[in-house]
């Protein structure tokens, strides 16, 4: 191929990740794979192209090699055969949903040593039926707040699929953060040619709450607690995410500022496969209230403590 920039070709950022490199690849590949482009004399190219910029992308070493030394030396020392060497289609293909393992015989041979066979005696698309492809993964978005996220939730999701629209009754489970994705199977955009529909990923984003912030699953609560409570100590109550309160020791001579942590009162974790689900911690933040006004007589006990020495 000629010097062409692989991230331009499939129209990613040279900081794209592993995951938005295969989407944009795959999103190409659906658009000008030969079984869907009979019309079009170009596909064939096309489709070649962007799948020599897959095989390097998406190997983390072709792909360190190539941001090395730039696409003409990169192509310079590398064959095509060498660039798509363990570069399985027949697995790619499988992956993406196109259908039957049909990708050895398409490129060249099963398995390992893959190249492309284009040209010569007609196309290898051309007896082929179109193949079955799995529609595109959809991502929708739900604002919980910190109370949803610690006892979990259900939530109707009304979305567009096409010309209609689709609503469902989704379960979250507790401990649902941002950051992490619900999987819904088969309920994101249709298939093409008789494939299955893809899957529907449900994300979270944080609603702000009037009395805690969150850190992962760890949450924080301002305690405000007066300036002789701080010298003294004492045992103050302090809210938890549950609707409850709880009762906490202050130490004596404790800061403006000082953090007092309470394990297990924060989110609960969300459940991973086999693994237990933890829960995070609460931390209780104290502001010492230091008193603006003072009465005479609070006033001359601040002067005899200043007297002696405090």
């Amino acid at each position: 191929m000629p010097d062409v920039d692989y991230y331009k070709l499939l129209g990613v950022e040279k900081t794209a990740s592993k995951e938005q490199i295969k989407k944009a690849y795959r999103k190409l590949a659906m658009k000008c794979h030969p079984d869907h482009c009979a019309d079009d004399p170009k596909a064939e190219e096309k489709f070649k192209q962007i799948s020599e910029a897959y095989a390097v992308l998406n190997d983390d070493e072709k792909r360190r090699q190539y941001d090395a030394f730039g696409s003409a030396d990169f192509q310079q020392r590398y064959s095509q055969e060498d660039i798509l060497r363990g570069f399985d289609m027949g697995d790619i293909f499988r992956e993406f949903g196109f259908g039957g393992g049909g990708g050895g015989d398409m490129f060249g041979g099963p398995g390992g040593n893959v190249r492309f066979s284009f040209g010569g005696g007609g196309s290898p698309f051309s007896n082929r039926r179109p193949m079955a492809a799995k529609g595109d993964d959809l991502v929708y978005e739900i604002p919980l707040t910190l109370k949803e996220v610690a006892a979990g939730a259900t939530k109707d999701v009304s979305f567009r699929v096409e010309q209609s629209s689709e609503t469902l009754s989704v379960k979250i489970p507790k401990g649902m953060i941002p950051g992490k994705k619900l999987r819904l199977a088969g309920k994101g955009g249709p298939g093409m040619n008789g494939g299955p529909r893809g899957d529907l990923y449900i994300r979270t984003s944080l609603l702000k709450d009037p009395v805690f912030s969150a850190d992962e699953y760890d949450l924080y609560v301002n305690k405000t607690v007066k300036l002789t409570d701080a010298i003294l100590g004492a045992r103050v109550s302090a809210p938890t995410i549950d609707g409850n309160e709880l009762t906490l020791k202050i130490p004596a001579g404790a800061k403006h500022g000082t953090k007092l942590r309470i394990p297990g009162r924060g989110l609960p974790a969300l459940e991973n496969g086999s693994n237990p689900a933890k829960t995070g911690d609460m931390y209780v933040r104290l502001h010492v209230d230091i008193p603006k006004t003072l009465t005479a007589g609070q006033k001359k006990l601040i002067r005899n403590l200043q007297k002696e020495g405090l």
